[in-house]
């Protein structure tokens, strides 16, 4: 799976979707603009149901709930992960990122552009919050 940028700064959860889904930033967001999401929206990272609407467009299937992070090695194979989990003006925050464990190795995409590198494995630095499992189409 390829890393997606996020060209937005709310735009981390377009570009997860659009890692998960396989296609451009570009593409997501008009997509995203179709269904009436907008990067620009802070919702995004505050919502968890624009993301899922994104992936379900795609034929992609999430979890009903976000289940708490307990450790790596529990997640599934592929899930959405809030990480910088945090509250502004009461509202609860986050920074969409996807895990993905396959051939034996896992990493986490992470879209923010100023990264050096988008595909990550430094899980001692992340803190995720909770997770959603992320079913592939079949």
């Amino acid at each position: 799976m390829k890393p997606v940028v996020q060209l937005e700064t709310s735009g981390c959860g377009i570009a997860s979707a659009a890692a998960i889904t396989g296609v451009s930033y570009p593409k997501m967001k008009s997509v995203a603009n179709g269904l009436g999401i907008f990067a620009e929206d802070q919702k995004l990272w505050s919502n968890t149901s624009y993301v899922r609407r994104l992936l379900k467009h795609f034929g992609f299937r999430t979890g009903s709930r976000e289940v708490p992070f307990r450790s790596w090695e529990a997640l599934p194979p592929f899930a959405l992960l809030s990480i910088k989990w945090h509250r502004e003006k009461g509202t609860p925050c986050w920074h969409w990122v996807v895990f993905v464990r396959e051939k034996g190795n896992s990493y986490v995409l992470d879209p923010k552009r100023k990264l050096k590198t988008h595909r990550r494995t430094d899980f001692g630095r992340m803190k995720p919050k909770w997770y959603i499992p992320v079913h592939q189409k079949t």
